[in-house]
C-alpha cells in the first residue's frame, strides 16, 4: 500500500492548526487505524475499501487521496488539501 500521491493532504489530527503530511494511501491507512478520532463512519469505512483497491491495483491512487478526504471531513477534522 507504499501508493505515493501526487499531492499530500494536510490534515489536523490531533489539535487544530498542527497539521500533519499524509502523502501515501499506506500513510493514510494508518492515520485512519490509529490517530482517526472516530471509529465509525461511512466515509471511513468507503475509504478503506477504496485502499485495499489501490493496493490490488483496481483503483488508482488519487481515487484513495479523495476517498481520505471525504472521510476526514465525515470526521470534522481540519484539512488542506
Amino acid at each position: 500500500m507504499q501508493t505515493p500521491w501526487k499531492k499530500p493532504v494536510l490534515v489536523a489530527l490531533e489539535e487544530p492548526g498542527v497539521y500533519v503530511s499524509i502523502e501515501s494511501t499506506q500513510a493514510a491507512s494508518w492515520a485512519l487505524i490509529e490517530d482517526w478520532p472516530e471509529e465509525d463512519g461511512e466515509m471511513l469505512d468507503r475509504a478503506l475499501l477504496v485502499f485495499a483497491a489501490v493496493d490490488a491495483g483496481k483503483k488508482k491512487p488519487e481515487d484513495a487521496r479523495q476517498a481520505f478526504i471525504e472521510a476526514a471531513i465525515e470526521a470534522g477534522l481540519d484539512i488542506k488539501s
